[in-house]
């Protein structure tokens, strides 16, 4: 059986990167985009606001206090789409095995690819060129047998960066990779483990199954396969989405109403922004709350037809919230999902039948 080939190719800062190169007297500066309100959240940073610590899904005003510098440019996704369309065209020049994960972001399988190339490396250098002869953006790609070790690949050399893990260096790779930088180890996470000195994929290749569930629960056997390389996951260019969530666990425990209303709004503003620009909408809204023993609560809603406004999302959002008894009780994540959803050309179809027979 032959070795597959996979290129994971991810967008250097995309957003911040399409606003420096719309607006190139924003280059070299701590760039955010957002918008610059009490109730603001990032979507994305430059990699000069990335040094001062500014990073996606941060409150604006905490990227403030961080980099008083930081200049804001408010998102505009329509031109995000387009470019994103371009970077997809390029890609299926290649392969149809195509898995987006994002507008900036996709899985390739290129074992069987349409120029007949054998090296995976040389098509991930030509896609990588040729994204920035048409966008005049740079992307990072990563290169190599699943999907899981690509992945870790691309986010090896950002920004600009390529890099390929042969199947023969897979174990050792992964044995020197700190924790954290595995994908699906969160900051929480990573130090709940350090705390068991477990630093590397090598700490983690000497735990048993039995452990690795222990540690992770129901994805302690992905970690287990993954830590030894081992992913056979193939790449599902016609995967259909179910639903769009957002949560955060939060480094220290949420203690006033004030602050789990304000963190669920900017959860909201992210979700939000996540079903935008993704062409879809949504019926049912849920939301959950983890409180510090771990325990777990959710409520749902779901309307009678597709929400098409943020204002109507955060209404029902603030409702199911003020159903939930949390009060007193200490948080340590939030969550809020989006499902049931519709493409809008589907809702345009519904509206239009609905205006006909009428």
């Amino acid at each position: 059986m032959s070795v597959r080939k996979i290129i994971h190719i991810d967008m250097d800062a995309f957003y911040a990167s399409v606003e420096e190169r719309d607006f190139p007297h924003l280059k070299g500066k701590p760039l955010a985009v957002g918008k610059n309100k009490e109730r603001g959240v990032i979507a994305t940073a430059n990699y000069e606001a990335r040094k001062y610590g500014v990073h996606s899904a941060m409150s604006s005003k905490i990227a403030l206090q961080k980099c008083p510098i930081l200049i804001f440019q408010p998102p505009r996704f329509a031109v995000y789409k387009a470019v994103s369309d371009t970077i997809h065209s390029i890609f299926k020049e290649y392969t149809d095995l195509v898995e987006p994960l994002s507008l900036d972001e996709a899985y390739l399988d290129v074992t069987e690819n349409k120029k007949g190339i054998p090296s995976a490396t040389i098509i991930a250098r030509e896609i990588k060129e040729k994204i920035h002869a048409q966008t005049q953006l740079t992307a990072s790609a990563g290169i190599s047998y699943n999907k899981f070790l690509a992945k870790i690949a691309s986010d090896y050399q950002k920004p600009n960066g390529m890099f390929t893990i042969l199947p023969s260096e897979a174990v050792n790779f992964l044995e020197t990779l700190p924790v954290e930088k595995f994908f699906g180890i969160g900051k929480i996470t990573a130090s709940h483990l350090h705390s068991k000195n477990i630093f590397t994929g090598f700490d983690l290749q000497k735990k048993t199954k039995f452990e690795m569930i222990e540690l992770f629960g129901k994805s302690g056997l992905f970690f287990y396969n993954i830590v030894r390389g081992i992913d056979e996951r193939n790449v599902e260019p016609h995967r259909e989405r179910k639903s769009f969530s957002v949560e955060t666990t939060f480094d220290k425990d949420l203690t006033s109403n004030f602050a789990v209303i304000t963190e669920m709004y900017h959860l909201e503003q992210r979700l939000w922004n996540d079903i935008t620009i993704s062409d879809k909408l949504a019926k049912t809204v849920t939301i959950k709350i983890r409180f510090a023993d771990f325990s777990t609560q959710s409520k749902s809603y779901s309307f009678d037809s597709p929400v098409t406004n943020f204002q109507d999302f955060h209404t029902v959002t603030k409702k199911l919230l003020s159903l939930m008894n949390y009060e007193n009780k200490p948080i340590r994540l939030l969550g809020v999902g989006l499902s049931n959803l519709f493409d809008t050309t589907d809702l345009r179809d519904i509206q239009l039948k609905l205006n006909f027979e009428r």
